[in-house]
């Protein structure tokens, strides 16, 4: 276990700032984790649980301890037709979803590339051409902050919707994710309807993919799409896709002509954010030391230089915009601290 005070956090998130934290932990094992909690005072607080870093914003230095999961391992048992695989929290997902492609394991392909850490899929439900972390999800194991007790979730009571979970909703704050099981298919059944899948399969002619050149796809895109946070710091998408009525939708046609969507159910429509940020002319554009990715419209980036509170004010600038021609707020997916 890692004890560390006066800690940098700037290789605990991918947008680089190098702010710090009054004290850092990172633990290995759940019984390591019982005992930090068990050892917690008002001094800790507030207490923030970060995985890879990869969907949040610091805005200043964490006057607080940041707990940190480190906690490797995976075991696959096979069960009429599926695969469940245990993951620890600690684990990089990217990694996760290789060794199921490797494997024989599917359903997590099209959840390629996606940063971050096996915790995080069950806080955050991410998601990506089609497929959500909750299509996946079976169980997740937790230790309990205020008792420090062991607690295990169905799928049903993380209370799963769009890049939401009840661990983002009422119990923000309260657990300690350490393993995530995941039911997959021993049956590969390709989703490819999603995005531009299809036509990048059809450019490279391929009618018929297996579950490895499904992956490869995947990665190609997002590559083209998104930047490297080694190179130029991001947190990926930073806003969700809003979720519009129907009514609002045809509001959007009558006004816009065609506007592209996704049905999520007869009353509802998904619009892209990204869409309507670029038609706000935000996409390639730049603000001092930040901007807007000029391949996707959703990912801000830290051209160097930058702090977290100019992220902020082009967050809040685009909002704005998006707001004033389209009558629609986005919101942020990133984590702001």
């Amino acid at each position: 276990m890692k004890d560390l005070s006066d800690y940098s956090l700037k290789r605990h998130n991918t947008f680089g700032f190098d702010v710090k934290c009054k004290r850092f932990v990172e633990f290995y094992t759940v019984d390591e984790l019982k005992h930090v909690i068990d050892g917690l005072t008002s001094a800790d607080e507030p207490l923030l649980v970060i995985g890879g870093g990869s969907n949040i914003l610091f805005t200043k230095d964490f006057e607080g301890t940041v707990l940190h999961s480190a906690i490797k391992g995976h075991h696959a048992t096979r069960m009429d037709g599926s695969v469940f695989l245990r993951c620890g929290s600690g684990e990089n997902w990217d990694d996760v979803v290789k060794l199921c492609v490797d494997n024989g394991l599917y359903g997590a392909e099209n959840l390629s590339l996606i940063p971050g850490d096996v915790g995080a899929t069950a806080v955050q439900n991410i998601g990506a051409y089609g497929i959500e972390a909750k299509d996946l999800i079976f169980k997740v194991e937790a230790v309990d902050i205020k008792t420090g007790e062991l607690c295990e979730f169905t799928n049903d009571e993380c209370g799963y919707a769009y890049r939401w979970s009840r661990f983002k909703g009422e119990w923000k704050g309260r657990y300690v994710i350490t393993y995530v099981t995941y039911k997959l298919s021993d049956t590969f059944v390709p989703h490819t309807d999603y995005g531009n899948i299809k036509a990048e399969l059809e450019s490279e002619g391929i009618k018929t993919p297996t579950v490895t050149q499904m992956r490869n796809v995947v990665i190609k895109i997002r590559k083209s799409k998104l930047p490297d946070p080694a190179i130029e710091g991001n947190a990926g998408s930073f806003f969700t896709n809003p979720i519009v009525s129907k009514d609002k939708y045809d509001e959007l046609v009558s006004r816009f002509g065609e506007v592209p969507h996704y049905p999520v159910d007869e009353d509802r429509e998904k619009i892209p954010a990204g869409w309507m940020i670029d038609s706000c002319g935000w996409k390639g554009k730049s603000s001092g030391n930040v901007g807007v990715c000029p391949s996707q419209a959703l990912v801000l980036v830290n051209h160097g230089g930058a702090d977290g509170n100019d992220i902020l004010r082009l967050c809040e600038a685009i909002r704005k915009d998006v707001s004033d021609k389209f009558g629609i707020e986005i919101t942020p997916e990133v984590n702001i601290i």
